[in-house]
């Protein structure tokens, strides 16, 4: 008999086991789910929030002292984006960040370098030189401006007794922002050395015996297999770094206030000092986005140009 054109039916038992199962796995999608409400309010209430209340707040003419806020178009980002203060402060905000990403990055793969090795007298080393990562940025800036005052610092008592002339660092604008990068690169040099010795440990020895049977020597190892291997251990270091260099606020604001002459005023001090300072709560919010968007942006391209230069094993 041909059976080709009868429809096909579904005993009730096992149309009821489908529902069934379908039911229960909505169930443990919704209970799943209920695990990150928590953490999705939080984001809400603290993250986005927020940013939607600066994106509206920056097309008003609003003033922290009044209540009252009047729409005004683009007239804020027009006044920002040209503004001579803007691309000066733009810039500090970059010299300050190549430098600090440069030389922390620089500097803490030198010391991974030098420490990946497992002993007591390491591992005492490794804690010191890490702890500072653990100490308040207003601590280790107050440590620092007395370091570097300019009439009885620890660093101009060291030039004198060397035979040099001291050097007013914090109201000079040729040294003041190279104070503040020896702020952020002693408080962020020991995460960066932990962070590339985890990477050095997971490069199979393998790799080296087989270079060193052909006789490639310690230099070429290191070009050759541990920094392409390092590319990605590098590439998260470089980006997380970036961004949070890009913020700096508390080392400019208790050691020079953005001066001497604007030298050290970096975005997110201008941002407070408009704000907070100058009462201009919209123009503030204004720059806010711009500069949101700015990091966005050079964030996207660190990744874009990373693809052809990371290397991942396997």
């Amino acid at each position: 008999m041909n059976t080709d054109n009868k429809p096909s039916q579904i005993h009730p038992e096992v149309g009821g086991i489908v529902r069934t199962r379908s039911r229960s796995r909505l169930l443990e999608y919704l209970k799943d789910f209920s695990f990150a409400i928590p953490a999705l309010v939080i984001l809400m209430v603290f993250i986005y929030y927020p940013l939607a209340n600066s994106l509206y707040i920056s097309f008003t003419n609003w003033n922290m002292t009044k209540p009252t806020k009047k729409f005004i178009g683009f007239d804020n980002y027009e006044y920002l984006l040209t503004s001579k203060t803007f691309y000066k402060v733009l810039q500090v905000t970059f010299t300050y960040t190549v430098a600090d990403v440069l030389l922390t990055l620089g500097i803490g793969l030198l010391l991974a370098l030098l420490f990946n090795h497992t002993s007591r007298t390491f591992n005492f080393m490794r804690a010191i030189i890490f702890m500072p990562h653990y100490v308040s940025m207003v601590i280790v800036s107050m440590i620092f401006l007395w370091i570097f005052n300019g009439h009885y610092g620890l660093m101009n008592n060291i030039m004198k007794w060397i035979g040099l002339e001291p050097i007013q660092w914090l109201t000079n604008t040729k040294t003041a922002l190279w104070v503040l990068v020896a702020v952020g690169v002693w408080k962020g040099v020991g995460f960066t050395m932990i962070i590339f010795i985890s990477g050095l440990r997971s490069i199979p020895l393998e790799y080296y015996e087989a270079s060193g049977i052909d006789g490639a020597s310690k230099w070429t190892q290191f070009w050759r297999i541990t920094v392409p291997l390092l590319s990605p251990t590098t590439l998260f270091l470089v980006i997380t770094h970036f961004i949070s260099s890009m913020q700096v606020f508390q080392s400019v604001d208790v050691i020079t206030n953005g001066g001497p002459l604007e030298s050290t005023k970096a975005m997110v001090y201008w941002i407070y000092e408009m704000a907070f300072t100058d009462f201009k709560t919209g123009r503030a919010s204004a720059l806010v986005v711009i500069f949101f968007i700015i990091i966005i942006l050079l964030t996207m391209v660190q990744m874009y140009v990373s693809k052809k230069k990371v290397h991942y094993e396997g």
